[in-house]
């Protein structure tokens, strides 16, 4: 009798435990599935400029690569890399005392000459002299005077000075070495816009001089315009370079930039971009289906204009939920504000 009243006493209890939990359960799931208000729009389907991403670099619309123009010894170099310069300043002296020699026997030969001119256009006019003597000396003295102009401009380049407002991008000379023509010492990134270069597919479409193009650089989205196409194809990568100019002094020059080359158009469904909401790496959505909010994982492309391109995931003319709230779940019940 008493193993008896042990069994139905657990059967009780454990029909109340059952019954309590199920209660809770159900008063669980129905918090969870209470409706809410929200606010809604229609997925639209567009037509869309499709556009293919390629690499690009930025390059400074003006560069110098500056170099000596005689062979003389590097006498001072007071610059750095970073350093910024405005045209004109010297950038490096130069030391060739052969230079100087050359300026002053010029000068010598040519005051000689205007002495014995001077001395002889006087005799002529006394008619002790040729004038065919006269017409030698004033030719020696345009050929000395040649000869000194040229002097003074080889002493000129003693003095490196930088050709427009800059920036020192490199430097490859010190103090005390030779500095030898046509080998490079320094170069200067100029200020202002830049230049992107960037080979485009010969199977994508061509683009009239002056057409803008998008480029992202550090994730901002930029405006550039088509300056320069080659009309030739590289036989190697079957593909043609096009320059961009891009008036953003703030991008730095080396820098990669992807260019959003026009490929032609296409349709694809757009929704707002508060219609979207992030969840670690994946991009969702609420749609209103029977009042009942139902949740759509998607891929997106391109935003612009407060909008943002599905490429899969959603059908057009789909009714969306804008501005979720963080607790909405998908098989809630809602209600469409009016």
């Amino acid at each position: 009798m008493k193993k008896v009243l042990s069994i139905s006493t657990i059967t009780a209890i454990a029909l109340l435990l059952t019954a309590g939990c199920s209660d809770h359960g159900s008063s669980h799931h129905a918090a969870e599935l209470e409706a809410v208000e929200v606010q809604t729009d229609l997925a639209e389907e567009k037509v869309h400029q499709r556009s293919q991403r390629l690499p690009g670099t930025v390059y400074p619309a003006e560069q110098a690569i500056v170099a000596a123009k005689i062979m003389a010894t590097v006498a001072s170099v007071d610059l750095a890399i970073g350093q910024e310069v405005s045209k004109g300043d010297i950038l490096m002296e130069l030391r060739a005392d052969e230079i100087g020699a050359k300026v002053e026997q010029a000068r010598a030969a040519l005051a000689q000459v205007e002495r014995n001119l001077e001395r002889e256009a006087a005799l002529l006019k006394q008619n002790a002299t040729t004038a065919e003597t006269v017409r030698t000396l004033e030719d020696q003295n345009r050929l000395a005077q040649a000869q000194l102009a040229e002097a003074v401009t080889m002493e000129s380049y003693m003095s490196i000075r930088a050709p427009f407002d800059g920036t020192i991008t490199s430097k490859k000379v010190r103090r005390g070495d030779l500095a030898t023509p046509g080998i490079p010492l320094l170069t200067i990134d100029g200020k202002g816009s830049r230049e992107i270069q960037v080979q485009v597919p010969d199977s994508l479409s061509s683009l009239p001089y002056g057409t803008a193009v998008k480029v992202e650089a550090d994730g901002n989205l930029l405006e550039a315009v088509l300056t320069e196409w080659s009309p030739a194809a590289d036989p190697q990568s079957r593909s043609r370079l096009a320059k961009l100019a891009l008036d953003n002094p703030d991008v730095r020059s080396g820098q990669y930039v992807g260019v959003n080359w026009p490929a032609g158009q296409t349709k694809s469904v757009w929704i707002p971009n508060n219609a979207v909401s992030t969840v670690g790496q994946m991009n969702r959505v609420f749609t209103v289906i029977d009042e009942t909010a139902r949740l759509h994982l998607v891929r997106t492309g391109v935003v612009e204009n407060g909008f943002t391109q599905i490429i899969s995931g959603l059908e057009a003319n789909t009714v969306i939920i804008i501005n979720p709230e963080a607790n909405l779940r998908d098989g809630q019940p809602v209600v469409i504000k009016k």
